[in-house]
């Protein structure tokens, strides 16, 4: 019997935790994609901490009105922005089942080019 989608992204998903975890120096950089919104953690998983985080539903983002490619680019700029902050220099990135397209590229782009290293 076929997978669903759901099962489908899980069985991905599990695949990428075997190998990927995050530390304190190099947090591993979670995002979670739905219909409308995207949002990214950074994630120290030896303390099971949320170091820092941003959303496409956070006031600054929200109020700007724009296509949800070009949210995910401000999600992006905000999550790097946080990290340089806290100061983080480099993650892993953890796609979290998703296909790196669309959305996950944009803000994966967009925390690059706001100084993120991954």
């Amino acid at each position: 019997m076929a997978l669903t989608k759901k099962e489908r992204r899980l069985r991905i998903k599990q695949r990428i935790r075997k190998i990927v975890s995050g530390t304190a120096e190099r947090p591993r950089m979670s995002v979670f994609r739905s219909n409308m919104q995207i949002s990214v953690q950074l994630i120290d998983d030896k303390a099971g901490k949320t170091l820092a985080s941003a959303s496409s539903l956070c006031k600054d983002i929200a109020e700007k009105k724009g296509t949800k490619m070009e949210q995910a680019a401000l999600v992006g700029a905000v999550i790097a922005e946080k990290a340089k902050a806290a100061g983080i220099e480099s993650v892993v990135f953890d796609r979290n089942g998703y296909l790196y397209h669309g959305r996950v590229k944009a803000l994966a782009d967009a925390a690059r080019n706001g100084g993120l290293n991954f």
